[in-house]
């Protein structure tokens, strides 16, 4: 059964999005409205190029960027066309909970599939996830639930993928009005084959969801810092750019559970 945690503050039942025009510069927009995502890759000397104008989401990508120092960076924009009947102004406060909650249910990412560039075929991504209680104990829990999105929140998960092995994540959700922002990080190091190919703090993606009126903007970045390989970070990126799409689609879906709930 789901546990419930409430925090009462008051929301007007409908909250003003920000004009897309005022979140991505005019090569980006046009880019956005005629193919719906846009993805960057980079392997030197990394620096982000799609992140939205959104002053919390440019400063805590700047702040990972230098906790983390990458070797690899893979970013993603994606535009999600709300359906007809949802917020188009502005997503209520009922839609805003409704895709907080969504995001928080990390359980749904099992069995989720994304495309092998090494096998050139469809894979799962996670075979294992859940929240658990802890990194020690991994006791599993239910995906928690909010009455009001809190202003931050962080908890534990056990993800079992099949590049990367049983791994233990912190994510760190945070709630503004007109957006919100998750952020893994991996609290195990990642095993590539039998190389540890990330060690342990040094992943860190990030999906920022921001109410862009009759749209949701999507950002999606993940980066590393990746061992010291010939070809290891080419290898690993490539595999980051194929699970950032996966994750991708994954919350296309939960934003539809989302909107189709409170109609």
């Amino acid at each position: 059964m789901k546990y419930y945690l409430y925090l009462f503050f008051f929301l007007p039942a409908e909250i003003f999005g920000l004009p897309l025009d005022a979140l991505v510069d005019t090569e980006h927009r046009t880019a956005l409205l005629s193919q719906g995502t846009v993805m960057e890759a980079q392997f030197k000397a990394p620096e982000p190029r799609l992140v939205p104008r959104y002053v919390f989401v440019e400063n805590l990508t700047d702040s990972l960027m230098q906790t983390v120092d990458p070797t690899l960076f893979v970013e993603t924009l994606h535009l999600y066309k709300k359906s007809s009947g949802a917020g188009l102004s502005g997503w209520t406060s009922a839609e805003r909970r409704g895709l907080f909650n969504n995001a928080l249910a990390l359980s749904s990412l099992t069995g989720i599939q994304y495309y092998s560039n090494s096998r050139k075929a469809m894979r799962t991504f996670y075979e294992i996830s859940t929240v658990i209680d802890g990194p020690a104990t991994k006791r599993p829990l239910p995906d928690p639930v909010y009455g009001q999105p809190p202003q931050e929140v962080s908890l534990y998960a056990r993800q079992k993928d099949l590049t990367f092995g049983d791994n233990i994540y912190r994510y760190t959700y945070y709630a503004q009005s007109d957006g919100f922002v998750f952020v893994q990080e991996n609290y195990t190091a990642l095993v590539y084959g039998i190389v540890p190919a990330v060690g342990k703090g040094n992943l860190r993606s990030i999906v920022a969801v921001i109410d862009a009126e009759d749209y949701l903007l999507i950002y999606a970045a993940s980066m590393a810092k990746a061992v010291s390989l010939p070809g290891m970070n080419q290898q690993i990126g490539k595999s980051f750019s194929s699970r950032v799409d996966a994750l991708l689609q994954w919350f296309t879906r939960q934003a539809d559970k989302a909107f189709a709930s409170v109609r």
